[in-house]
């Protein structure tokens, strides 16, 4: 490894091997991570919504999940990546907080994971790694050499997809 690129909130970023990406704070949000295996480039987004539809005055792109994928496959495929070639593993979406009403919390956590899931259906890009849902936070390295995913929560081992 010889870089390690932090995406913060509403971020995404691009590189190539020998890098590697990291994302803290994955509660509600997803992490997706994209992967060329032929070129062994990749992106690590980190979203927090699942639509930008609602919002009717300038949005941050990489926020929802409609606008930071299609940006993220986007700059893939400048670079010479083929999107046929994109896999995608995916991280987070946890519900944080218990309400007595469900409808308060609204379950963004799950809505986002479903959002992702729909755009990477769209896009043809396959998820070959998850570990989302439950009430844990979590934190996303991906690997840009093999795309291994670590995934850490408090207080529990390392998960590899």
């Amino acid at each position: 490894m010889e870089n390690q690129w932090k995406v913060g909130i509403g971020d995404y970023k691009v590189t190539k091997d020998p890098d590697s990406l990291i994302t803290l704070g994955l509660g509600s949000c997803v992490g997706i991570a994209l992967y060329d295996r032929t070129r062994k480039i990749g992106g690590l987004s980190h979203i927090m919504l699942p639509d930008s539809t609602a919002f009717s005055r300038e949005v941050k792109p990489g926020k929802f999940a409609d606008l930071a994928i299609p940006l993220m496959v986007e700059e893939l495929t400048a670079q010479g990546t083929l999107k046929r070639n994109l896999v995608a593993k995916i991280a987070g979406g946890a519900s944080m907080f218990n309400f007595p009403d469900r409808k308060l919390s609204s379950d963004i956590g799950r809505r986002n994971v479903e959002a992702v899931e729909r755009v990477l259906t769209e896009l043809e890009i396959p998820i070959i790694g998850r570990h989302t849902g439950g009430s844990a936070g979590r934190t996303m390295v991906v690997d840009l050499a093999d795309f291994q995913v670590d995934i850490r929560m408090a207080a529990k081992n390392i998960i590899t997809l």
